[in-house]
């Protein structure tokens, strides 16, 4: 529930105001004039006001005289406003001293109004109920501000669930379509992840790699193979290698995963990064370094980086995993096939952090190990993720 609106009448509600002043009569004579409506603290010298300024019960209002033997008014406002825990207390001051300059220098430490002696009791109270009210209000726009910043942070973190589970939900529905779990999907997510936070240091990947992208790319990834849902299930799950013209119609699901998000972001009519990732993977996971790759053959630089980390990954968990059409191979022969694409399927560095990161790989594949290779040995060493 959002606060509740602040009553600005101090009358409704007691303020503390302390009075600081060495003089017992100046104390006596404020205290007098503001106990009927306030609870009046006092203190005769600058150090017991800044204890009390200080405590868990700080005052709501400083009434300060400057003219004090030791410390003087003036070094008291400067050492509240240097404390967190006092600047906020509004400072008035009170004293004989009327000069243009002393009433200058005294807002230019923080004072919020300066009343000069001998002291009009009128004057006094309404300048006391004006900035009482004054910080009530504040307090309630703070208040208020805080709040709105909580629920702004609560929802965005809603929505932001609402959308991570929905990916998963609509990659999860392509990928179950050729495998018997969706646990590829979540693999690759890692695999990206771990790649991507190895060369976030590195000269060519460093400008792309900031906390933002890694974790874009990290919600991005699920989506690589959304376009399988347009590919007929007798292409999909066919067992053995494809006919020339099957082969096409299965390249055709990183165009059609590119078109479908593409669609989305238009009817949504805003341009979103994290659809802009999606899209770069979708397309272009199945480009390669030397260009032979598809469905545009771009070469080396020209793939986008989503889509270079993207490809090692995919690639990568294609391999030990076990389909309708082929058994999967141990962690080590995946390496040694990975390796020999090296500046030829992908882009080298990737490929050499791959090698640096392998051993998170190996962890990833058994934290989300799909049935039929639950009991392969060689996926269940769980070193931590770097």
């Amino acid at each position: 529930m959002m606060p509740a609106l602040m009553d600005v009448n101090p009358a409704s509600h007691k303020a503390t105001v302390l009075v600081v002043d060495d003089t017992p009569d100046n104390l006596s004579l404020v205290s007098g004039l503001l106990r009927d409506d306030y609870i009046v603290r006092v203190a005769n010298n600058g150090e017991k006001a800044l204890r009390i300024a200080s405590s868990e019960q700080p005052p709501d209002l400083i009434l300060l005289d400057i003219m004090m033997p030791g410390m003087d008014g003036y070094e008291v406002c400067q050492r509240l406003k240097a404390d967190p825990k006092a600047r906020d207390i509004r400072v008035i001051f009170l004293t004989a001293k009327a000069e243009i300059e002393d009433e200058r220098k005294g807002f230019e430490l923080g004072a919020v109004d300066y009343i000069t002696k001998p002291i009009s009791p009128p004057i006094l109270q309404e300048r006391v109920k004006t900035h009482l009210a004054l910080k009530a209000s504040s307090d309630f726009l703070r208040d208020k501000s805080a709040y709105l910043e909580q629920e702004v942070a609560r929802r965005t973190a809603e929505v932001m669930a609402i959308q991570d589970v929905t990916i998963l939900a609509l990659a999860s529905l392509a990928e179950t379509r050729d495998t018997d779990t969706g646990n590829h999907i979540r693999r690759t997510q890692y695999y990206v992840q771990a790649l991507a936070l190895q060369l976030r240091q590195h000269p060519r990947f460093a400008r792309y790699l900031t906390e933002a992208n890694i974790t874009m790319l990290f919600k991005s990834a699920p989506l690589h193979d959304i376009g399988k849902v347009g590919i007929p299930d007798r292409i999909l799950l066919k067992p053995g290698g494809f006919e020339p013209h099957e082969l096409e119609i299965m390249k055709s699901h990183t165009t059609l995963g590119f078109e479908a998000i593409e669609h989305a972001e238009k009817a949504l009519g805003i341009t979103v990064d994290f659809l802009r990732t999606a899209k770069e993977i979708a397309l272009s996971h199945q480009e390669k370094w030397d260009g032979s790759g598809y469905p545009q053959g771009l070469v080396g630089d020209a793939i986008p980086i989503s889509a270079r980390l993207m490809a090692l990954a995919d690639v990568y968990d294609a391999l030990i995993s076990r389909r309708v059409y082929k058994a999967g191979m141990s962690h080590a022969q995946a390496v040694e096939l990975i390796l020999a694409g090296r500046a030829t399927h992908f882009d080298p560095d990737v490929v050499d952090a791959f090698v640096a990161v392998q051993d998170a790989f190996q962890a990833i594949a058994a934290r989300f190990v799909d049935r039929e290779v639950a009991h392969r040995p060689d996926l269940l060493v769980p070193p931590a993720l770097p």
